[in-house]
């Protein structure tokens, strides 16, 4: 009888009493324990953190959605994320630097409400640099480039600031008259004269740089001897543009009262328009364009053209003879015309240097156009000839800043042609520059 060898068998097998299995199950779970852990108390830190941060200067961070990105150089890019990108940054006492990131949108609703309390409070005007006016002035100053807001935002803006008085910026104005001495300087080379053009000599082009033109005896007779203006020959100038903005504000008699008046191409100042934009003209410029196309290049009937000028009294005319080879005969036929009549008055031609630099002058402040308007044109020259500069009629949106829609001009609503000037880049300007105390723009009525 065979015997069965019976197999030997463990109790313990497939049990695996810590062994692999046992030894990774608690692994996993301790892993998981330590991090539980960190997370609270990174959690706890955090919060504590934000509570610190979020009270700096009376700022909240509970309400932010968005994250921010850090450059290598340690400065900090909001991300994108479809929404307004805000974030601040402080320097604390102790040197460390703190990162404050508050919505936009909290930050322009307590703009407005801060706006609404002044107006509220509002029973006469506040002081250029009173508390008041100059966080509304810095709420305009932060808008760095006209695409950054809205236009209706820019309007908001610009109509809490109208509660301040203007007042003149001694030091900012100083700064600024000097960066025009420097790159253009009107008092020399506005207009073309004698002394910086000599007979003989070739003047090149503004626009067409190829074409040169000789200096002969017969143009050198036009020129005046040197420069009719010096450097802030007067105290108080008014430059007139032709904006619809200006209709019935009646700042006739504000206007008439100012030392110095500049107009831009010989607009209407009949009795019809006289009290929103006055009559008193020392200089008014003339685009040639108007005498080809109203006054057939004056090549008939002059009269018509001379009784316009007559509406102007003894103002001085300024044509821009040298911007390129058509507009000089043109512009020249002015200066027969009214030398015929015997007129004695000033005829004068834009240096075509001046101009160029004017150009090269405020495309570094963003006003990239094919061609300035004559508008900017004056700006820029009375800055340098008066001491205090207001600006009426310059307007480049289809409403005003209440958001009525306005014409383009106050005498009628033929639009520009497209793309040749940069309207709203200039007056975007000009806003900072009323914000900083330099000019002081008109929009609303006079009193």
């Amino acid at each position: 009888m065979l015997r069965r060898r019976m197999a030997y068998t463990d109790p313990s097998s497939g049990k695996d009493i810590l062994g692999s299995r046992s030894l990774c199950f608690i692994f996993i779970c301790a892993f998981g324990l330590v991090t539980l852990l960190q997370q609270i108390l990174y959690g706890k830190n955090y919060i504590k953190s934000a509570q610190q941060f979020s009270r700096v200067k009376g700022d909240e961070t509970g309400n932010w959605t968005g994250p921010v990105n850090f450059f290598d150089d340690g400065s900090l890019k909001p991300a994108r994320n479809g929404r307004k990108r805000c974030f601040r940054q402080n320097i604390q006492p102790d040197s460390q630097i703190s990162v404050i990131v508050t919505p936009c949108l909290a930050d322009i609703k307590k703009k407005k409400k801060r706006s609404q309390r002044y107006l509220e409070n509002y029973d006469g005007s506040f002081e250029f640099n009173s508390t008041a006016c100059r966080e509304l002035r810095q709420e305009i100053m932060d808008v760095k480039v006209l695409t950054m807001v809205k236009t209706s935002e820019l309007f908001e803006r610009w109509r809490n600031l109208q509660i301040c008085k203007w007042e003149q910026n001694k030091e900012e104005t100083s700064n600024f008259k000097m960066s025009l001495s420097r790159c253009c300087n009107a008092p020399s080379f506005l207009f073309t004269t004698k002394r910086n053009t000599p007979s003989g000599s070739k003047l090149r082009y503004e626009v067409d740089t190829s074409g040169i033109l000789p200096i002969t005896t017969e143009i050198f007779k036009m020129f005046p001897d040197d420069m009719p203006f010096s450097k802030s020959q007067f105290k108080k100038c008014a430059v007139i543009g032709n904006g619809g903005i200006i209709k019935n504000s009646k700042c006739g008699k504000e206007i008439d009262s100012a030392d110095f008046v500049f107009r831009c191409n010989v607009p209407p100042i009949s009795e019809k328009y006289s009290a929103d934009v006055g009559t008193k003209t020392d200089l008014v410029t003339i685009n040639p364009s108007i005498i080809t196309e109203r006054f057939q290049k004056l090549e008939k009937w002059r009269r018509p053209f001379y009784e316009v000028l007559q509406n102007y009294e003894n103002s001085s005319v300024v044509l821009p003879a040298f911007y390129n080879t058509r507009n000089t005969d043109v512009s020249f036929r002015v200066k027969y015309m009214l030398d015929d009549f015997d007129s004695q008055r000033g005829v004068f031609f834009f240096h075509p240097q001046y101009l160029l630099s004017v150009q090269r002058f405020w495309a570094v402040q963003g006003v990239r156009a094919k061609r300035l308007s004559s508008g900017l044109m004056l700006v820029t020259a009375a800055m340098e000839l008066c001491e205090e500069v207001h600006l009426y009629g310059f307007w480049a949106f289809p409403m005003n800043p209440a958001g009525i829609f306005i014409t383009h001009h106050y005498y009628d609503n033929v639009k520009p042609r497209p793309g040749f000037h940069a309207m709203p880049h200039e007056i975007f300007n000009f806003i900072h520059m009323h914000t900083r105390g330099i000019v002081h723009v008109h929009t609303g009525r006079c009193t």
